[in-house]
């Protein structure tokens, strides 16, 4: 799981964006509609990125798709250490 937070997170185009969508679901679990408006981001760039985040383990919906909220998986929030020093590597660059 480490290896994969830091491909997604740092390794990839976007990931700058994917780690404020971690860290905004982290806070509170939201909907991609109000992730879209709280972070400033376009719609479907919220969704592409939700997606690849689910893709590959690191957050999770829960409920209807449209209005479905999305959260960490229990699995990053047991490598939370790993998101913090990613988080801290992000805010250095």
């Amino acid at each position: 799981m480490e290896a994969a937070l830091w491909y997604v997170l740092t390794g990839t185009r976007g990931g700058r964006n994917r780690v404020r969508l971690l860290r905004a679901v982290a806070e509170r679990p939201r909907n991609a509609n109000q992730l879209a408006e709280d972070l400033d981001l376009d719609y479907k760039t919220v969704r592409h990125h939700l997606d690849v985040l689910m893709e590959n383990g690191v957050v999770e919906n829960s409920g209807e798709e449209y209005g479905a909220v999305y959260l960490p998986t229990e699995q990053v929030r047991q490598h939370w250490e790993t998101v913090e020093d990613i988080f801290e590597q992000v805010d250095d660059d």
